[in-house]
């Protein structure tokens, strides 16, 4: 039984706790270690909650710190690697490089092979998700030896290190991106602490222990127990006084901090290293969020109806993918999710647009009419199966006749942060006649609490309408500003538009609407202009979208809309500076942190938000004015926040008052590149909850009631058991979405979790090399010459454990590299280069992930020599 969070064997059964409360409850752990001196590699002690590299704020490096130079620094060397391979000028891509924030790497990745904006959202997103699991390791497994080498524990955390390192990989082959990201922060923890809490560095060693990292390899002189050190250790000052501890740096410890500090960095390059080489560059960047940040998803309903609708749908894509190829804004990954009745999906995902072209070329209109289907499990799927952030565009003429989701949806919306958009072309006076019928105005819920629209059109129209979709699918969206008005009104909405704003659009969504639109100047334009002053408007169905003209002036606009029918206003614009988010909530214990909460905050306390600001040349190019919470729907309420800076554009915001209802995040501030002040709106709605809901994982298994009472202040426990389907493939990727609901409907939580399925791995032994012949004797001394020559190498590649190669790639070396079938059992690889091109190594991956590398230098004839 996997231990790990969020991490289950094939064929194993796991059991969640699910624990409710209405109020959290704390508990004070007293520290207990024993002392005893050894001579060898030895671990800490585990009595009690554990230390390790201190969290954010701790002294001296962190786990943050420690993850982000790592990380940073391999990012780097990929997206060199990817521009030399692409013919690019090595010189210019160093020089591009140079930038030190994780915006300006973006930028130096992704900016100079296309044009348009470059954002960095998703690269820090990515970022986040590592440090937030990486954090995790100290709050879920504070009391497990293993995952911070803690009580002698060598072998089971290696184990851990080795099993991770799986997880990463099998996910990474699956497409799961986010979930390779929580296992490798959570692996790149364990270590890191081994450095820590071992006498590794005392020993004098300055490499890493290759051991941690290869299983084939043995772990020797391993000692006996060691007093932790530091001054909430017991025991260290008592006979024999001191400790082996490394996690902050003390007076008395700061060479030893250092050199520990400087290994776990060195070993997490390696097992970085390694994961880039099993997953290749391009993937490996994916899973960092190197990639341009449009993701696009179509969720299309297949009835007899839709015929003109899915016509129109094949358009877009078509628009998308010829208009924006070789931009910025061509779209990093396409994805296709069907639905009907009685069945939805299969959910396609790709990276290839002529593949989405044949999917989509595909669907054709059968069967039923403009009866109720399947919509929400079709959007549900897209959902869970969709990078977070993603725009989701649903195309539909019929009522949902599934519509007991439409609560998980929201869930769902929440977690992921995506933004759903409906195009329907049925009618839409359909009343309700049960609070359990659907009408089509759970669709305009649905958007709203996306942030996205609810546009009804008929079917003639819809082609003008989804001018949306080519103006959302883009690269470095950011919304300015999001109101609804029910039932609408006379109102004026102001908002700041500043330099960096490109492509601005404004949308307005309901009947019967007049507005006004003016300028920082005073010039203004009504609906009535369709080509004015200020913008072009077009109006088509129940949507007014207006696209200001090139040139606009910056500052604060203005727009009255006047209407007695519900309305919405949504702008937006392309921008590299923007935020992102995630509500947390603290931990204590020895490294007290934050974590992401994964359901709605808690109601009558304060929220607590981890902000992260992004600049066009990083966080230090903005001045952060304020960040507030606002209502969308009603009477706009504000409340001041208190914001802490935690360094590198993150911002810590606590809101003591936190409005009532659905409320989003606003951020404003200064451009200091520009010096015009900005403002930025999250899109997702959130509310508070009485509910409070949680899920840990563990190996009873017992069966779930139907209900659960629960008494405030109390917790109130019940578990429910999950078991992969056979033949689930090892990366898998399985969201679970609980809710508890309160007997009246009026108050409800929940909880989003996502589960990896990793095939139990034995096999951890690298494929092998072996250099059979080397014909270099032509290549001449003097290089002046060498251009007129060329030398050759043959190699056998086998993987040992049998489960066979999946691929051989080159790593270094111009030549031209030759393979015989990967299903051989032993694969002969041909190697023929000119004699200035004198190195060569290719890397060999077998179908678990283990990597394999084969060097070769003719230097100065050198002996030949592998290296794994």
């Amino acid at each position: 039984m996997r231990s790990e969070l969020g991490q289950v064997s094939g064929r194993d059964v796991l059991r969640f706790d699910l624990s409710l409360l209405a109020a959290r409850k704390s508990q004070n752990i007293l520290i207990m270690m024993t002392s005893l001196l050894g001579t060898a590699l030895m671990a800490l002690v585990l009595s009690g909650p554990v230390l390790t590299f201190a969290p954010i704020g701790g002294g001296g490096s962190t786990h943050v710190s420690i993850t982000g130079t790592a990380l940073l620094q391999k990012v780097t060397e990929t997206c060199r690697a990817v521009a030399v391979a692409a013919d690019d000028l090595l010189n210019d891509v160093d020089l591009r490089l140079q930038g030190s924030s994780p915006e300006e790497l973006v930028q130096a990745c992704l900016g100079p092979t296309a044009t348009g904006e470059v954002s960095g959202s998703k690269f820090r997103a990515a970022l986040q998700e590592i440090y937030a699991q990486n954090g995790l390791v100290d709050r879920d497994f504070v009391n497990s030896p293993a995952h911070h080498f803690n009580s002698e524990a060598f072998l089971e955390g290696r184990s851990l290190i080795m099993r991770g390192n799986v997880a990463v990989k099998a996910s990474i082959g699956e497409g799961n991106f986010q979930a390779a990201r929580e296992a490798l922060g959570r692996v790149l923890h364990t270590l890191q602490d081994f450095y820590s809490h071992s006498n590794w560095v005392e020993l004098g060693f300055t490499e890493p222990y290759a051991s941690l990292l290869r299983s084939d390899l043995p772990l020797e002189n391993l000692a006996g127990k060691c007093s932790h050190g530091g001054a909430a250790d017991l025991t260290s000052a008592k006979e024999p006084r001191g400790g082996i501890s490394k996690d902050e740096r003390r007076a008395d410890n700061v060479n030893l901090h250092t050199a520990a500090v400087h290994l776990a960095t060195a070993a997490s390059l390696q097992l970085l290293e390694d994961v880039r080489l099993a997953a290749g560059d391009d993937d490996f960047l994916r899973m960092m969020g190197i990639a341009r940040s449009a993701v696009v998803c179509f969720v299309i309903d297949t009835t007899g109806s839709m015929s003109d609708d899915i016509a129109e749908a094949r358009q877009v894509v078509y628009d998308i993918i010829d208009g924006k190829r070789g931009t910025q804004d061509e779209p990093s990954e396409y994805i296709l999710v069907p639905f009907n009745d009685p069945e939805f999906g299969p959910m396609i995902r790709t990276t290839d647009p002529n593949k989405m072209k044949t999917e989509i070329s595909k669907l054709r209109a059968k069967g039923g009419g403009d009866t109720p289907e399947l919509c929400l499990s079709g959007i549900q799927l897209a959902l869970t199966g969709s990078p977070a952030s993603s725009q989701i565009y649903v195309f539909t003429d019929a009522i949902a006749k599934d519509i007991h989701l439409k609560d998980t949806i929201v869930a769902l919306i929440r977690s992921t942060k995506s933004t759903v958009s409906f195009f329907t072309t049925g009618a839409s006076k359909r009343r309700r006649r049960d609070l359990r019928a659907s009408t089509f105005e759970d669709y305009k819920d649905l958007a709203l609490a996306s942030g996205g629209q609810a546009i009804q059109v008929s079917k003639s129209q819809l082609p003008q309408a989804t001018d949306v979709i080519l103006d959302t699918s883009t690269s470095a969206l950011v919304t300015v500003l999001q109101r609804a008005r029910n039932p609408g009104k006379k109102e004026t909405f102001p908002f700041t538009l500043d330099e960096s704003l490109k492509n601005i659009t404004i949308y307005i969504t309901g009947q019967a609407i007049t507005f006004t639109l003016t300028n920082p100047a005073g010039v203004s334009q009504t609906q009535s202009e369709a080509s004015g002053k200020l913008g072009a408007i077009t109006t088509v169905g129940n949507l007014r979208r207006i696209r200001l003209n090139v040139g606009r002036d910056t500052g604060i606009w203005k727009i009255e809309i006047i209407s007695a029918q519900p309305y919405t206003l949504k702008v937006t614009g392309q921008s590299t500076i923007a935020f992102i988010y995630d509500f947390v909530e603290s931990f204590g214990g020895p490294h007290a942190g934050y974590a992401q909460l994964s359901g709605r905050p808690q109601a009558g306390q304060p929220a607590t938000l981890m902000l992260s600001v992004m600049g066009r040349k990083g966080p230090s190019s903005m001045t952060i004015g304020s960040v507030a919470l606002v209502t969308v729907s009603g009477a706009e309420t504000v409340r001041n926040s208190t914001i802490t800076d935690m360094g590198n554009g993150d911002l810590l915001v606590t809101v003591n008052n936190v409005p009532e209802g659905e409320f989003v995040v606003l951020l404003k501030g200064t451009d200091k590149e520009s010096g015009t002040e900005f403002q930025r709106q999250s899109t997702t709605q959130m509310s508070v909850s009485k509910v409070n809901i949680k899920m840990v994982p563990s190996c009873i298994v017992l069966s779930p009631p139907d209900s659960l009472t629960l008494t405030s202040g109390e917790y109130t426990n019940s578990s429910l058991t999950i078991t992969p389907p056979a033949g689930t493939p090892s990366g898998a990727d399985v969201t679970l979405t609980l809710e508890a609901k309160s007997a009246s409907g009026l108050d409800s939580n929940y909880v989003v979790l996502r589960i990896s399925v990793v095939t139990k791995i034995t096999d951890f032994a690298p494929p092998l090399c072996e250099v059979l012949n080397v014909m270099a004797d032509d290549c001449p001394r003097d290089l002046s010459q060498c251009g007129l020559f060329q030398w050759a190498l043959a190699a056998s590649l086998t993987d040992g454990n049998g489960t066979g190669i999946e691929s051989v790639s080159l790593r270094q070396g111009s030549g031209n590299l030759t393979l015989t079938s990967l299903s051989d059992p032993v694969t002969r690889a041909n190697y023929r280069a000119s004699c200035c091109s004198q190195i060569v190594e290719f890397v060999a991956v077998d179908k678990i992930g283990n990597v394999g590398k084969c060097y070769h230098s003719i230097v100065r004839l050198q002996k030949a020599h592998l290296a794994y």
